[in-house]
């Protein structure tokens, strides 16, 4: 099926072909314009493998465009996707790096009882909550605390304890050594 977007991409389950999936997942994920977009939006709506769609919805949001971005949050919330695949749409937006985190935190604040009616106490709502915990500042880490101690979880409060943690651990990391690190990176031309 990708290959009507792409020419050469094949649909199979070897090894090889799942490699080169990545491989161009990853591609059009940091190359995504509005066309590679369309092009994708194309492919879901004509595809009637799960797998497919599925493979478009992970890469839908992981570009640079925060437009882009937006679009494929309000899209997770379609009746287009099944809505156990919604929390995995949404977590597509969260690996476009800290932008995309900032804006599906923001998404997930606002449309939190939404959230918290359609997956409450099951796996889906703690996936949700996991997006959090790639964070790296205390200031983050307050806004989440916050956060849900004002919006109660109780199925979530240990997945949100444990996202804390690794923010707090990761912001300490950083402070002391994002630095030399950053350094290296220098000094490897990255």
């Amino acid at each position: 099926m990708m290959s009507r977007c792409w020419p050469g991409a094949r649909s199979s389950s070897t090894p090889i072909t799942r490699v080169v999936s990545r491989v161009r997942e990853a591609v059009v994920s940091t190359q995504s314009t509005g066309e590679t977009y369309r092009k994708l939006m194309d492919l879901f709506n004509k595809t009637d493998l799960h797998e497919e769609r599925e493979r478009v919805q992970r890469i839908l949001g992981t570009g640079p465009n925060a437009a882009l971005r937006s679009e494929t949050l309000e899209f997770a919330m379609s009746e287009s996707v099944r809505s156990n695949d919604t929390p995995f749409v949404i977590h597509g937006v969260a690996n476009a790096g800290p932008e995309g985190r900032d804006q599906t935190w923001a998404f997930i604040k606002n449309k939190f009882p939404v959230f918290l009616e359609r997956y409450s106490g099951g796996f889906l709502f703690t996936r949700l909550v996991q997006v959090t915990s790639n964070f790296t500042t205390m200031d983050h880490y307050k806004d989440i605390e916050k956060f849900f101690a004002e919006n109660k979880a109780p199925s979530a409060e240990r997945a949100v304890k444990q996202s804390l943690e690794s923010i707090k651990l990761r912001a300490a990391w950083l402070e002391r050594d994002g630095e030399s690190v950053a350094q290296w990176f220098t000094e490897q031309g990255l």
